[in-house]
């Protein structure tokens, strides 16, 4: 029996490649090592998690971006919201937004 795969989309990706050395440049972290570490977490926490029934149906405001999401909360003022599809064990990460994004509060309107 094949394990879990879980697929990001080329957007996610980028934005995981790019999202340490923004944290870096902004003050965020005080080391690049640090930033990319934080990334590395965000990474693991999806690869151990999005197969557990955490799980949530998204919102249909967000529906475009999968039709599930997880939640990752890095710290106390920040948590992520990773959106995915799913058929069987095969996981597409389409999109990652975390709580101080713009679209933020229109997760919670519904």
């Amino acid at each position: 029996m094949v394990g879990k795969i879980v697929i990001f989309s080329e957007e996610v990706s980028d934005y995981l490649d790019n999202i340490s050395i923004i944290l870096y440049k902004n003050h965020y972290f005080g080391f690049l090592e640090d930033a990319y570490h934080y990334v590395e977490k965000i990474h693991n926490y999806i690869y151990d998690n999005i197969d557990k029934p955490i799980s949530k149906i998204t919102p249909q405001a967000f529906q475009k971006f999968g039709k599930f999401y997880i939640k990752y909360k890095a710290n106390e003022n920040t948590t992520w919201y990773i959106f995915f599809d799913r058929r069987d064990k095969r996981f597409l990460v389409n999109y990652i937004l975390n709580n101080h994004t713009e679209q933020f509060p229109e997760l919670f309107l519904e």
